[in-house]
């Protein structure tokens, strides 16, 4: 069993530890993790005698803030939640410490030298990583060891704890039943409508919500800014752009253009001299510029019998489908032209654009115009840019910038970093405005690089605290929730009194919705209605059982109608049954913590 949790803290304590210490080092540098495992700094409480210092408390604090888990403005809360939780680990500590759980040396060593943080790129233990790591994060490998035992100790407990409880056969077999049984039941809902009157909320009502419920109106901390944006597209809009410019620009597409073509080829060999072959084509050429169709003299001259029938028909081609020869032929020139004489390895060629894949002119016009000017803009923008570094950065305002650079500035509400919507919710914006050299110092920010066409500055022109708001300024939120949860006890309890008429034989309309056969994993029916469904007693006869189930939303009447065995599932059964054995397991954890908090002593200074 020691072997079993030995290797599980391999994964799990070691791992996490090293982690803890890498993370660490860089969020606080080699000083402040000097001393870690000593007792300097301020103590912050005692456990059964034994200190947690400030030190610690403040380093957990700021590596939650930091890794992005919790926001800044919870910071005085998740310090409370901190602590608690190095007291559990204290208790933890001792209690398995006192109860003789034990590392051997030899142990300890193996898990160092396992563990991947520690290995070269061979995958061998080296002792000059391992000291250069801990010696960087201020840890010496005296220090690291008791650090690691005592977390893999407090994972041997754990697991002890956890793998001594366990499950009866009777208790399985009892397990199984349940899961996969199935019910019938009606459900029916309840709305603000079947009450006999409108709940009512007095002053007061509202006043004992929001004292109870402050922290749901608490606002985070919020900027208001003022901001400029430098836009190539609004410059591109005056920008005037010739019908010749257009043109020119779809030209220009269609060079790239996918293009349908069609050939004639004349081959030459052993029957046929090149000479011969250059002769034949110089016969089409004649043909064509008297007017006769390529298609006509495909067919009659053509060697590509797979063509010939179809007018000399290639389909439509992409760049490098025949080679450079045929395409430099091929897009090299306009639709309904025809190229020079072309030789490829098959023989020689009359190539003849007849299509491309592009829309017509007119179609793309308003595209290709707005391409043209944002083309006629670029330098301009570019410049302008610059402009717009120089002048924010040596500004003390952004009015100055704004007008220096014929710029509209633009001023926000109230944002917060969570709530930015628009060209403020873009990437880079918020964190830009909530930096120290903005936020703190007053700074216009650096341009913000919106994407290709967009360049911003941004500054802050007021600045509030996080804070709860006054309940005037949140009162009818306060009223609406309220009078939702008035309603909600008020519907609740006139599904208990109609639950309790109906098993009395009383009846009255309701619009039903039945259920058939349902498991625990039924997914169109509310998990709240199939759970409460799931608990009513079974009924005795043909006699329903009735109950009543709610979120925060609805409330419902339910007839449990019937009740009966599913069939057997041993993939599901046997995932229920770990499951089952699982939440024992952190059921007795738990208990244990309880136990621990319960008979220690604890001061909280």
């Amino acid at each position: 069993m020691l072997q079993s949790i030995r290797d599980r803290s391999r994964s799990w304590g070691a791992k996490i530890l090293v982690g803890a210490v890498v993370a660490a080092l860089a969020l606080f540098g080699i000083e402040s993790l000097v001393g870690l495992i000593g007792n300097d700094g301020d103590d912050v409480a005692k456990v059964n005698g034994e200190t947690i210092t400030r030190q610690q408390l403040e380093m957990e604090v700021q590596r939650a803030i930091r890794s992005g888990q919790v926001p800044p403005e919870q910071e005085r809360a998740l310090r409370g939640e901190v602590l608690e939780s190095l007291i559990g680990e204290q208790l933890m500590t001792a209690y398995a410490e006192d109860g003789g759980l034990y590392l051997s040396e030899d142990q300890i060593d193996q898990v160092i030298v396992n563990l991947s943080e520690f290995q070269d790129q061979d995958g061998r233990f080296s002792q000059e990583l391992f000291r250069n790591r801990l010696a960087s994060a201020g840890f010496t490998p005296v220090s690291f060891r008791e650090a690691l035992r005592a977390d893999m100790v407090r994972q041997q407990l754990q697991q002890g704890v956890a793998m001594s409880d366990f499950t009866l056969d009777s208790e399985r077999e009892r397990l199984a039943a349940l899961q996969r049984q199935t019910r019938s039941f009606r459900y029916h809902e309840l709305t603000p409508e079947d009450l006999p009157e409108p709940v009512e909320v007095s002053e007061s009502d509202i006043q004992d919500y929001y004292d109870a419920n402050a922290e749901q109106y608490r606002r985070s901390e919020q900027v208001r800014l003022e901001y400029v944006i430098l836009d190539r597209e609004a410059m591109a809009e005056s920008e005037p752009v010739s019908d010749e410019e257009i043109r020119e620009a779809w030209e220009e597409r269609g060079r790239d253009s996918d293009r349908r073509v069609s050939h004639i080829m004349v081959s030459f060999d052993g029957e046929r001299s090149r000479e011969e072959a250059r002769a034949r084509l110089e016969t089409v050429r004649e043909r064509l510029a008297e007017g006769d169709s390529f298609a006509e003299l495909a067919e009659e001259y053509s060697d590509d019998a797979t063509t010939a029938e179809q007018g000399g028909d290639l389909g439509f081609i992409s760049p490098g489908f025949f080679g450079d020869a045929f395409d430099d032929a091929a897009f090299g020139i306009g639709v309904g032209q025809v190229s020079e004489i072309v030789e490829t390895d098959n023989g020689l060629h009359l190539v003849k654009v007849t299509e491309l894949d592009l829309p017509p002119l007119e179609e793309m016009r308003d595209e290709l115009e707005r391409e043209v000017a944002l083309e006629k803009v670029d330098d301009a923008f570019n410049r302008r840019a610059q402009e717009l570094i120089d002048e924010s950065f040596a500004a003390e305002d952004l009015a100055s910038v704004a007008e220096s650079l014929d710029l509209t500035l633009r001023e926000s509400d109230w944002v917060s970093r969570e709530e930015a919507s628009g060209v403020l919710g873009e990437p880079g914006v918020m964190s830009e405005a909530f930096s120290d050299d903005v936020l703190r110092d007053g700074f216009n920010s650096e341009v913000i690089e919106l994407d290709a066409d967009r360049r911003m500055v941004l500054r802050v022109a007021d600045h509030r605290e996080a804070a709860t708001r006054p309940l005037d300024e949140v009162r009818d939120e306060v009223r609406a929730a309220v009078e939702k949860r008035k309603a909600r006890d008020a519907l609740l309890e006139l599904a208990k009194s109609r639950a309790e008429r109906l098993r009395d034989g009383d009846s009255f309309d309701a619009d039903w919705q039945r259920v058939e056969e349902a498991s625990r994993q039924t997914g169109e029916t509310p998990a709240f209605i199939l759970d409460a469904a799931f608990r009513l007693p079974s009924p005795d006869g043909d006699q329903p059982v009735y109950g009543q189930a709610s979120n925060d939303e609805r409330v419902v009447l339910i007839a449990l109608e019937e009740v009966a065995n599913g069939d057997p599932d041993e993939q599901t059964e046997a995932f229920v049954a770990r499951m089952a054995e699982q939440l024992r397991g952190q059921a007795a954890i738990q208990a244990l913590r309880t136990h621990l908090r319960d008979t220690a002593e604890i001061e909280r200074y």
